[in-house]
């Protein structure tokens, strides 16, 4: 059964057993990140998630402001090795709010230190190209090759790797450019990044077949959840959905957990809170409905 683990901070290191993968919430947020006391319960960094599996470099989920706290604690673990950091970055796009935290990752600014960086192919040029042109002068004060340790780039579009001992399958969703979904697998364990997912504009809940496939039995769903039925109506074409949109997906594709993802930052604890049981409600005991929270991890595979 899956666990969820309250609490800010990288787990303590596997002991081994094969076929589990641990989630961390670094960042929660879509567009923006916000603080106050009414977004304190979830969290307001945006978009980072790590996801550990035994005998794998750290695999790391988007690259937003949470990235700057996971840095701080992988360099504070006995069982990473600080002088020749590894780890693997999925970005699911280039939206600003999902790579800002990318030159703030403290190992990246150590000698030694090498990410593998995966995206999803570009318009235009290559994504290294549209990294560089992101975070660069003038628009930040230095550029990444600046920074001391090396980051690798490589396209992955609908088709799987391998890192250590799991698989990565990217596959297209839509959204405002292009952008990935990514399933992670190892031994018994599964869990699907959708970070953002575009509605269909009339605001029926038609999911994409392709999209239920590569969800289909997982363990856990991350997915976007940004606007109510009422907002969406307003931003139809933003390039995100409802959280009965991320339901009928989990429902259609027979996923045990979903978890809410990418809050709006004009949304507070409350709001968030209600919707995750309204959904629950919604779901019966078809799906645990969960909402991600920085700080939290969950357990799936054992």
């Amino acid at each position: 059964m899956d666990t969820v683990v309250p609490g800010r901070g990288v787990q303590a290191p596997y002991d081994g057993v094969s076929g589990l993968l641990t989630v961390t919430f670094y960042g929660v947020r879509g567009s923006t990140p916000c603080c106050d006391d009414t977004t304190r319960m979830f969290g307001g960094n945006t978009s980072c998630v790590l996801i550990e599996v035994p005998g794998a470099a750290p695999i790391i989920c988007d690259m937003g402001t949470g990235l700057t706290y996971l840095g701080k604690d992988l360099l504070e673990r006995d069982d990473i090795d600080t002088d020749a950091f590894r780890a693997t970055m999925l970005v699911s796009h280039l939206h600003w709010d999902h790579i800002q935290g990318l030159p703030f990752f403290r190992p990246l600014l150590r000698p030694g230190a090498a990410v593998d960086l995966i995206g999803p192919p570009q318009e235009a040029g290559s994504l290294a190209d549209a990294f560089a042109e992101c975070i660069s002068p003038p628009v930040f004060p230095v550029a990444l090759t600046d920074l001391p340790g090396e980051i690798t780039y490589r396209t992955l579009h609908e088709e799987t790797t391998t890192i250590g001992p799991a698989s990565v399958t990217a596959f297209p969703v839509r959204h405002v450019g292009p952008t990935n979904g990514y399933r992670i697998e190892a031994g018994t364990g599964s869990v699907v990044f959708i970070c953002d997912h575009q509605q269909p504009e009339d605001g029926s809940l038609d999911v994409p077949v392709d999209v239920v496939d590569a969800c289909r039995g997982a363990d856990v769903l991350i997915h976007d959840t940004q606007y109510d039925a009422e907002e969406f109506v307003y931003r139809s074409n933003w390039g995100h959905c409802t959280p009965d949109f991320a339901l009928e997906l989990a429902r259609q594709a027979g996923v045990k957990r979903l978890v809410m993802f990418h809050h709006d930052p004009s949304h507070d604890d409350q709001w968030i809170k209600d919707q995750r049981d309204r959904l629950q409600e919604m779901a019966g005991g078809d799906v645990e409905v969960l909402a991600a929270a920085e700080g939290t991890s969950m357990v799936s595979g054992a």
